[in-house]
C-alpha cells in the first residue's frame, strides 16, 4: 500500500501549493464541526456558536500544536527542541511540518473556553458538542499523513504495509542493504484514524442513548479517556516517538489523562448522585408550627367552678319547710 498520487494537489507557485495534507485536515475539521453544530440544533441551542468558537479554538490548537511539536525530542533523525533553538525562525515554519495532537487539543479546549466565556454559554456542554466532533476530524486528518509518507512504523509481513520511499524514511529504515526499497512498514496512521473512527462513533452512541444520564463534561472526558487509551498502544508502533526516560511521552501523558478522567467521573457521578439535604420552606415551617399549638392546646385542661357555699344569710332567706303529720 502506497500514496496513490503526490502530496501537492496543484502548485500555485513553483515553491507553493495546496497539499493533500491541509486539505484533508481542513475536511476532518468541518465535518466535525458540522456534527457538532448538528448536536447543538437537536439540544435547542444555537448552532453559530460552534462556527464562532471554532475560529479561536483552530487558531489556538495551531498554536498549542506547534510549541508540542518545537519542545518535543523526537527520535529517528526527526527535529525538535535540539534543533529549533539553534534555528528559531524556523518555529514560524508550520508549513514543513511539525504538530503534536495532545498540543493541539490543549489549545482547541482553551478556545472554546474563552469563547464560551466571552459569550456567556456553559463551556462543558460546548466542550461535549467539540469532543466527539475531534474524533471524527482525527479520523480523516490522519490520512493526510499517509499522503506524505509518514506516521508509518516499523517493519512487517502484513499484507496491509505501507512502502514508504527512501527519502521520507527515518533513521535506521534509511539504510536500503537492510530495509530495501519494497520494505512494508506498518501503517501507524491507520491505526490511529480506525481508533479515532470507532471513538466518534461511540461517543456518539452515548451522546444519544445515555442523554438523560450523562453530566456536562461527560462526553469530553470520554474523548480524554478513549483517545490516550488507545495512542497509548499506538505509540509502540512509532519509532519516532518522543521519549521520557524508557516511556514515549504520549504514552505518559495518556496515562495521566486516563486516570484523571476516570477519577473525575467517578466522582462527579457519585456527586451527582448523593440526595441533597432537606431544605424546609416557608410552608413546612408553618405547618410543623401549626401542629405544635394543636398539640399545646390538647394540653390544656378545662377548669371547672366547684359550686358556691351556702352563706348564712342564704339560710335565713330559705323558708322553713312544713312538719309533717307523723310529727
Amino acid at each position: 500500500m502506497k500514496p496513490p498520487f503526490d502530496p501537492i494537489i496543484f502548485h500555485i507557485t513553483p515553491t507553493l501549493g495546496i497539499y493533500w495534507y491541509g486539505v484533508l485536515i481542513v475536511t476532518g475539521v468541518m465535518l466535525g464541526a458540522v456534527y457538532a453544530a448538528w448536536k447543538a440544533r437537536q439540544d435547542g441551542e444555537n448552532p453559530d456558536h460552534v462556527w464562532n468558537a471554532l475560529i479561536i479554538a483552530i487558531i489556538l490548537a495551531v498554536i498549542g500544536a506547534r510549541l508540542y511539536h518545537v519542545f518535543s525530542h523526537p527520535q529517528g533523525g526527526m527535529v525538535g527542541w535540539s534543533y529549533y533553538r539553534q534555528h528559531p525562525i524556523e518555529i514560524l515554519y508550520i508549513r514543513q511540518g511539525g504538530l503534536g495532537i495532545y498540543g493541539a487539543i490543549i489549545g482547541g479546549i482553551l478556545g472554546v473556553v474563552i469563547y464560551a466565556w466571552r459569550a456567556k454559554l456553559r463551556p462543558l456542554q460546548w466542550l461535549d458538542y467539540g469532543a466527539v466532533g475531534l474524533a471524527l476530524g482525527q479520523a480523516i486528518g490522519r490520512w493526510g499523513n499517509f499522503i506524505n509518507q509518514e506516521l508509518y512504523g516499523p517493519p512487517t509481513n502484513s499484507s496491509w504495509g505501507l512502502i514508504i520511499a527512501p527519502e521520507h524514511r527515518i533513521i535506521p529504515y534509511n539504510n536500503l542493504i537492510t530495509y530495501p526499497p519494497d520494505t512494508l512498514f506498518h501503517p501507524t496512521f491507520l491505526y490511529e484514524s480506525l481508533w479515532c473512527l470507532l471513538l466518534f462513533f461511540t461517543l456518539a452512541l452515548i451522546a444519544h442513548k445515555f442523554k438523560d444520564r450523562l453530566l456536562e463534561g461527560d462526553l469530553l472526558l470520554g474523548y480524554i479517556i478513549g483517545y490516550p487509551l488507545g495512542r497509548f498502544f499506538i505509540e509502540y508502533f512509532r519509532p519516532d516517538a518522543w521519549m521520557i526516560g524508557p516511556i514515549a511521552a504520549a504514552q505518559l501523558f495518556a496515562i495521566l489523562c486516563i486516570v484523571g478522567g476516570v477519577a473525575l467521573l467517578v466522582v462527579r457521578h457519585t456527586r451527582a448522585r448523593a440526595p441533597a439535604p432537606a431544605v424546609e420552606t416557608a410552608e413546612s415551617v408553618e405547618s410543623v408550627e401549626s401542629v405544635e399549638a394543636d398539640d399545646d392546646a390538647a394540653d390544656i385542661q378545662p377548669v371547672t367552678t366547684a359550686p358556691a357555699l351556702e352563706t348564712a344569710e342564704d339560710v335565713e332567706a330559705t323558708p322553713e319547710s312544713e312538719p309533717s303529720p307523723e310529727d
